[in-house]
Parts: structure tokens; sequence; C-alpha cells
């Protein structure tokens, strides 16, 4: 196993979701429901299988695409985000 990469993989996306949308959504299901382990168990559940279809996705799309190309299309993709979102088009 690449301890570096689990590492990296880890932090990454443990930063990515600290106090996103989906972390404030488990914390209001939470306060709702009163049953902190179900929804845990549920919002787990829902990020290994979004990240298994991501992998997924992209294991297929690397295939027929080289990484280089996808990581400057991802570039381009996120510049234009955020430029729509300063200029409050999105």
């Amino acid at each position: 196993m690449d301890w570096k990469l689990l590492a990296t993989t880890f932090g990454t996306l443990f930063v990515a979701e600290l106090g996103d949308k989906t972390q404030l959504a488990c914390m209001l299901m939470t306060a709702e429901t009163r049953k902190p382990w179900t929804v845990f168990l549920g919002s787990s559940l829902a990020l290994v299988l979004v990240s298994f279809l991501g992998i997924m996705f992209a294991q297929f799309v690397c295939q027929y695409i080289a990484p280089n190309v996808i990581k400057k299309v991802a570039a381009v993709a996120f510049v234009l985000m955020g430029c729509l979102i300063f200029f409050d088009k999105i």
C-alpha cells in the first residue's frame, strides 16, 4: 500500500469536507432526529459510494484521455467557475 498517497488523500478530503454543506446537513439531521449513529452510518456510506463512483469514472476516462489533458480541462473549468461566481453570474 502507498501510505503517502493514503495520507495525502485522507488529508485533502478531510480539509475539503470540513465545514462544507454536507457536514452542516449532517449536523442538522442529527439535531433534528437525535440519532447520531444512524446519520453517521448513512453519511459515511454515501461518501464511500460517491468516492467509489468518482474513482471508477476516473479509471474509465483515463483509458481514453491522458491525465495531463484531464488536469488542464479541470483547471480551466475551475477558473471559469471562479470567474462566473466572482462576477455573480451563478
